[in-house]
Formats: C-alpha cells, sequence, structure tokens
C-alpha cells in the first residue's frame, strides 16, 4: 500500500472588491481603487473580506443621504457595514468564515474633486482618503461620537494613507 505525503492545508484568500461607477464627470481608473482597498483590507487583516464601492456625483449622492441619513445635500462619503459591530469583532468574524461581506462604501466623485485642493491633496490621494474613511467606518470607526473617536479616527486614516504612499513609492 502506498502512503501519500502529508500535505499542509493551504489557506486561500478570497479578497474582492466590486466596483460600480455610476458618474460620468471624472474618469477613474478601477485597478487603482481596488488595489488600494486590497491593500486596506490586507493591513486590517481583512484577507476574506468582499467590499462593494459605489461612485456617484453630487445629485445621486443627495438623494441617497436624504434617503438613508435625513440630510437633503450630498456628501463625499457614507458607509453601510453588512452589520454593526465593532473593529475587533469584525476582524474575530472575518477570521471565521470564508467570505465575509465588510459592506458597502459610496464615494462622491465631484465632492472629491471639490475638497482635494481645500486639503492640499491631489484627486487620487483625495479619493484614497475618501476610501479609507469608508472602509474605517465599516469596522466601526465613529468621528461623530466624541472628540477621543474622531481624533482616534483621524489618526487611522493617517496611518493608512502613509502606508498607502509607501507601498505606491516602493513599486
Amino acid at each position: 500500500m502506498e502512503t501519500l505525503p502529508n500535505h499542509s492545508l493551504s489557506i486561500v484568500i478570497i479578497m474582492r472588491v466590486l466596483i460600480k461607477n455610476q458618474q460620468k464627470s471624472a474618469k477613474l481608473d478601477r485597478r487603482k481603487i481596488s488595489r488600494d482597498s486590497k491593500k486596506i483590507l490586507g493591513r486590517l487583516g481583512l484577507d476574506n473580506a468582499e467590499l462593494s464601492i459605489l461612485l456617484l456625483d453630487d445629485l445621486a449622492m443627495k438623494d441617497m443621504n436624504a434617503r438613508y441619513r435625513g440630510k437633503d445635500k450630498p456628501t463625499d462619503v457614507l458607509s453601510f457595514p453588512q452589520e454593526e459591530l465593532s473593529a475587533i469583532s469584525y476582524q474575530l468574524s472575518a477570521k471565521k468564515s470564508k467570505v465575509f461581506i465588510l459592506g458597502d462604501i459610496v464615494i462622491n466623485i465631484e465632492a472629491a474633486k471639490r475638497q482635494a485642493p481645500e486639503h492640499g491633496l491631489s484627486f487620487m490621494e483625495e479619493m484614497r482618503w475618501l476610501l479609507i474613511h469608508g472602509i474605517l467606518h465599516l469596522i466601526g470607526y465613529d468621528h461623530e461620537k466624541s472628540k477621543y473617536a474622531e481624533r482616534k479616527m483621524r489618526e487611522k486614516e493617517k496611518e493608512f494613507l502613509d502606508y498607502l504612499e509607501e507601498e505606491l513609492n516602493a513599486c
């Protein structure tokens, strides 16, 4: 009788980023948005996460903001977590399942174009900031809770912006 070699199980990383572009005000490279999203998710330890990103203009974002937040004006980014959990709970849940649906982020491209010069950023840097901001909301960060929560979220945003910048420079 022949014995089969003992192989350890390999872990398959399933990280999906789904992007839907429903605006026409800016030409975007979905590959860069997907790449940045995956780097952020990987850094968070969410290697098996699924993230959906919707790109809109001011008018469509105004409608969504009114519908989901009761504010009749456009905003720059909205986040819709799959479940209401804390950051730690998300990481624990993600490690238990094969595919973990993190949630949806909606980014207003026209707002990103307006805000970039106000923040001293390029358009793509502003897009990265909004992406990071949205992902942090999905995992439980909320800058509107308190000054402390706002400071912690801003620190995390800066950490991820610096990380992405380092990653881009390394390529």
